[in-house]
């Protein structure tokens, strides 16, 4: 199992002034300042809501004190396989509601495409501003060993946890300066800023003057409502809730106190079944009628673009290696994790013989829920589980179970190695941008693989080291 710091005497480069400092500070003055920033996150309201039988609508996300590590050489490869596969499936998304060259190549199969549920046919013929369709792309990665770093999945409707990016370095810097004068971290803070420039690049061309952007939230019953009014916030731009919108003439326009303002630009954080009950779900409540048919003439820009999300399903992301040679002519800088595809038969197949030694996940699932983790599970679940996948083995793909690396952590007896994975923002408008940082989750139970919040996850600041 690869350790992201190491051991003493042989504790890698990137941590030499944090593996110090933990030394210096202490189990006890960590476990005090992690109650601290507990309190902190509390009292700034820094809280997301689960839902289900055991409904928190203040649940806190703990934050562990140690910061996650990669130099300045580990960063520029993230960096590059980021973007990089940011750029080609955003070309994935315009081909696919274009031409489907890609399909047409045979290499990715037509049904799953034309036959899945996150396909939108109303998208198709419609050219966003910038050919973009996918505005911020969540990459989740992971790594196990010291060299290279594999993609776990894709994330390109409206990716969460940019705020807690933001509030961990914020914690941070308040509890603990002097450790950033003992250390070159390069800044998050340009985030917002960047978001808003990259809004501001994709406004329709009926735009004439500088677009009125908004953010338009489900309202604060969302569990992340509170980093929509976060983001809002610092870019400076409106909160909006549905009813604060409206749709006359063509045209999108904000309720305010001096009469109605024309928006231009739609920082979406609504699913595209509730966006538009005219054009989706006749039954929603949370979308703004006729906001669909204002997009299609290019009146405004949704961000991201409705119908997005088939780029990110798990069984097209099996095909994202393919889409960066034939699209980019370039060679993935990040691998995927193997994966097989529940729907071929040798892949079933081997599944079904390996259950106990794979994680098994929905296609369409998200946050965590409705995988199997083989070596955690029994022998009842693994039989309930295969009965799921025989009856619709499209619905599920296979992965291995990763031995992902662990980061040291402050737990409650002492210290100890938890595993930990990685999601970098990248943004794409005009130019594709990406923040030296990015959201590390921790699985803070030990020996636990699932680090989603939901399931119990915590998250940690996390640091990239400027050039020397």
């Amino acid at each position: 199992m690869f350790n992201e710091m190491g051991t003493k005497p042989n504790v890698r480069s990137p941590y030499n002034v944090v593996s110090e400092w933990v030394e210096q500070t202490g189990i006890d003055l960590l476990q005090q300042r992690n109650a601290e920033a507990e309190a902190l996150f509390r009292k700034i309201g820094i809280t997301f809501a689960v839902y289900g039988e055991d409904a928190d609508p203040e649940r806190l996300i703990p934050f562990d004190m140690i910061p996650r590590v990669f130099s300045a050489e580990e960063w520029r490869v993230i960096d590059r396989g980021v973007k990089q596969r940011a750029r080609a499936l955003n070309a994935f998304l315009y081909d696919i509601y274009h031409r489907g060259e890609i399909i047409r190549a045979g290499i990715v199969p037509e049904h799953l495409v034309y036959q899945n549920s996150a396909y939108l046919p109303s998208m198709v013929g419609i050219n966003p501003p910038g050919k973009v369709y996918s505005h911020i792309v969540g990459i989740d990665i992971v790594r196990t060993g010291e060299e290279g770093f594999s993609v776990l999945e894709d994330n390109c409707r409206t990716p969460s946890g940019v705020s807690y990016m933001l509030e961990n370095r914020e914690i941070m810097m308040r509890m603990f300066p002097g450790l950033f004068r003992r250390e070159e971290v390069e800044p998050v803070d340009s985030y917002p800023g960047d978001l808003k420039d990259t809004l501001r690049e994709v406004a329709p061309e009926k735009c004439e003057d500088d677009p009125c952007i908004v953010l338009l939230t489900p309202g604060p019953l969302n569990s992340a409502y509170y980093e929509h009014s976060f983001l809002a916030d610092l870019m400076g731009i409106e909160l909006v809730e549905p009813g604060d919108l409206f749709v006359d003439q063509g045209i999108v326009w904000m309720r305010t106190t001096l009469g109605p303002q024309r928006v231009d630009v739609i920082y979406r954080r609504i699913d595209d079944d509730y966006l538009d009950p005219l054009s989706f779900r006749p039954d929603s409540m949370l979308g703004v009628p006729g906001i669909f048919d204002v997009y299609r003439s290019g009146g405004v820009t949704i961000c991201s673009a409705p119908g997005a999300g088939i780029a990110d399903d798990k069984a097209i992301y099996c095909f994202v290696p393919d889409m960066i040679q034939f699209y980019l002519g370039e060679r993935p800088i990040l691998d995927n994790v193997p994966t097989w595809r529940c729907a071929l038969k040798d892949d079933l197949a081997y599944v079904l013989d390996h259950l106990h030694e794979l994680v098994v996940k929905e296609v369409h699932g998200s946050g965590g829920y409705g995988m199997l983790i083989g070596p955690k599970s029994t022998k009842a679940e693994q039989q309930e589980y295969a009965k799921r996948i025989i009856a619709d083995p499209e619905d599920f793909i296979a992965q291995p179970t990763l031995d992902l690396s662990t980061a040291p952590t402050v737990a409650a007896d002492g210290l100890g190695a938890r595993h930990v994975d990685f999601r970098p923002f990248c943004l794409v408008g005009k130019n594709v941008r990406l923040s030296p940082g990015g959201l590390t989750r921790v699985a803070l139970k030990e020996g636990s693989l699932v680090v989603n919040s939901s399931q119990g996850g915590g998250v940690k600041d996390t640091w990239v080291l400027a050039e020397k």
